[in-house]
């Protein structure tokens, strides 16, 4: 059995939420990369022109759609839109989030409520109806991008740590219903990474920020959005046959 043949990703269909930006582009050029086609979700259809035209520029397939997963059903409706286009769902990175940091004292609850829809109503509409049509085709990919705070929270992240720590617990109890469908669902938990979600508080202060990075983890850094790419890939992949209803920590070292 080849590299090629374990990690490869040809006559596959995937779609990445929030892969306008950030980790979620990087992960979406990865895949392409592979060989899969990819579907590249913003919040509007504009929003992820820069990435499909890089994968396009560098050989690869890849096509644009928008919705604003705050909106109720905006997750269901959006899968039921791919499935319409392009008749064929095999790879779901969940990616998109929204993260609004406060204390527990301090949590809006407009921002809960906004944390909730996109983190845990959309992946539950998605899934709902990916999962069984994934599942006919006997082979099928869930990545769900979690946080290391799912499972080590901090007090300034109260809200979006238990988003993240409910939305892994989704991907687990599918990945036992569907573990006999060969479709087979993980998360990938960074910890740090260096994007524009963070991009305010690096410019505000880059000596403040350059010392809580360094204390941070092991390594002493944030990581970059194409370090995920790998675990993602593997993840998206038939190397990862046997793993289902797990979680791999990209932290630095934590």
């Amino acid at each position: 059995m080849s590299l090629q043949s374990i990690f490869g990703l040809e006559g596959r269909k995937a779609l990445v939420t929030g892969s306008s930006r950030g980790i979620g582009a990087s992960i979406a050029k990865g895949l392409a990369q592979a060989g899969a086609e990819v579907i590249v979700h913003g919040q509007t259809e504009e929003a992820a022109f820069d990435t499909c035209d890089i994968i396009k520029k560098n050989g690869g397939v890849a096509y644009g759609i928008g919705a604003d997963l705050s909106s109720p059903q905006a997750g269901r409706f959006l899968i039921e839109e791919i499935l319409r286009k392009f008749d064929a769902l095999d790879i779901l990175v969940i990616n998109a989030s929204a993260q609004i940091n406060a204390e527990l004292c301090d949590i809006k609850l407009e921002d809960f409520d906004l944390q909730i829809a996109v983190n845990l109503q959309s992946t539950l509409d998605m899934l709902a109806v990916a999962l069984p049509h994934i599942a006919e085709r006997n082979w099928g990919r869930v990545v769900s991008i979690g946080s290391i705070n799912q499972t080590r929270p901090k007090a300034i992240v109260t809200a979006y740590a238990a988003t993240k720590a409910a939305q892994h617990n989704i991907i687990q109890s599918q990945a036992r219903q569907y573990a006999k469908d060969n479709v087979l669902l993980n998360t990938l938990a960074p910890g740090l990474v260096d994007t524009d979600r963070n991009a305010d508080r690096k410019n505000a202060d880059p000596a403040a920020w350059h010392k809580y990075v360094s204390e941070l983890n092991w390594m002493g850094r944030a990581g970059k959005p194409e370090e995920m790419v790998g675990a993602a890939l593997f993840l998206s992949s038939d190397a990862c046959s046997f793993m289902t209803g797990e979680t791999i920590i990209l932290s630095g070292g934590y």
